[in-house]
């Protein structure tokens, strides 16, 4: 594609980045029959080849609007188009672009405004999100149907996490809204690698990946949560661990990008790269390990795992919802599934896997009603094979499923972690 960027951006690191990943572009539209957006709505311009389009006016100094704006808010940012483009767009790295100079030039209405600073300033923060989810439920009884859907009921968990005693150590990512809905994923976590022989370790001064405060545009803003976990992780780096554990897919994307948005920060452009590069999802960890999975399983994996293999022994029909994060950000695939099917479980067909749930971060609160579309077509798909049980690999997708339907919705490695006790 011929660009020609206005003055205001063509000489910036970022008007570089753009200028070569729209010129990457062939508007050849596969990407149109992937993104979820264009499938329900069937607007060009809610694409991405049409929002590829819209940026690259944006870019070269035409009118900017408030259509524009609407027609980026309705991206999910899931990246199935990357999965499917022949040329290798970086979409995802394009629209962070966009959307910033795009917020710039268009204000936002004081609603949009007020929702999107209480979500930048609650959700990355534990000690204020935790105590006002209690409050959410201890009062959920009493809420509207469709609100007190949003909020996940109160469940007992298993928290008991394995002090440290193998000489193999690696350090996780707690994260922020995770350890308040679901505490029980990092210790079901520790657990699995304990038994693997590798110690999982906390550093308490880390928190939030920035993922949330980014995509909400506030994106200098979200490299002093980066700067931060990585001031935290680094005693842990020099000390030899040897890798930084991620259990929400969502937060590993954004872990997997600190090199390239901390590049040109000297103090800390080597060591967000090495961070980057020790980011790992958990199912690459598990995957790696899986010769000794087989000895503490005690039979062995399947040679050649696959979505629907027989189950070896009478557990339930699982079907696993792989997040876009991790299929299309991290480009992760079939890890998790062949893992299951190891562990003897039988995995149902999910149509249209590669589709958002509708979760996507904040999406799911700013743009419900699409959202909900998503959502409903996602728990059918789910459903369809008729499982037991539906499994996921990130926070966001697993609270947004569960409240679509009636069957539990749980992290893959706390079934693991149960199939192992």
């Amino acid at each position: 594609m011929k660009t020609n960027l206005a003055e205001f951006i063509r000489s910036t690191p970022e008007g570089r980045e753009a200028d070569s990943i729209l010129r990457s572009c062939v508007h050849c539209g596969f990407c149109t029959a992937t993104c979820p957006t264009y499938q329900l709505l069937g607007d060009e311009l809610d694409s991405p080849r049409g929002r590829i389009y819209l940026m690259k006016e944006v870019l070269e100094g035409n009118e900017v609007t408030a259509k524009t704006q609407m027609h980026l808010d309705r991206c999910l940012t899931c990246r199935a188009c990357e999965t499917t483009c022949p040329s290798g767009v970086q979409y995802g790295r394009l629209v962070d672009i966009g959307r910033n100079i795009v917020d710039q030039h268009v204000s936002r209405p004081l609603s949009q405004s007020i929702m999107r600073t209480a979500l930048r300033f609650v959700l990355p923060r534990p000690a204020l999100f935790k105590p006002l989810l209690k409050i959410g439920q201890s009062v959920r009884p009493l809420l509207p149907a469709a609100l007190k859907k949003k909020i996940p009921t109160l469940v007992e968990s298993y928290i008991e996490w394995p002090a440290p005693r193998h000489a193999r150590k690696m350090l996780v990512l707690d994260g922020c809204v995770q350890p308040s809905l679901a505490p029980d994923i990092n210790p079901a976590t520790a657990r699995v690698l304990d038994r693997l022989g590798v110690s999982l370790i906390r550093a308490e001064a880390a928190g939030c990946c920035g993922a949330v405060t980014f995509h909400l545009n506030k994106q200098h803003e979200a490299l002093d949560y980066m700067r931060r976990n990585i001031d935290a992780w680094w005693p842990h780096v020099e000390a030899g661990i040897e890798a930084v554990v991620i259990t929400a897919s969502g937060c590993g994307t954004m872990v997997k990008e600190y090199g390239h948005l901390l590049a040109r920060d000297p103090k800390y452009t080597e060591k967000a790269a090495k961070i980057s590069s020790l980011s790992k999802d958990i199912s690459e960890i598990v995957f790696a390990e899986r010769e000794k999975l087989e000895e503490v399983l005690g039979t062995p994996l399947a040679p050649s795992p696959s979505p629907l293999a027989p189950a070896s022994t009478a557990t339930p029909r699982v079907a696993f919802h792989s997040p876009c994060s991790l299929q299309h950000g991290l480009q992760i695939r079939g890890m998790v599934e062949a893992l299951l099917v190891s562990a003897g479980f039988e995995l149902t067909m999910v149509p249209d896997s590669h589709l958002c749930c509708g979760s996507a971060g904040t999406y799911s609160i700013l743009q419900p009603e699409l959202s909900q579309r998503l959502l409903k077509n996602k728990v059918a798909a789910l459903e369809s094979g008729e499982p037991a049980l539906l499994a996921t690999a990130n926070i966001g997708c697993l609270t947004h499923i569960q409240s679509g339907t009636a069957l539990q919705v749980r992290h893959w490695i706390n079934i693991l972690d149960e199939r192992l006790s």
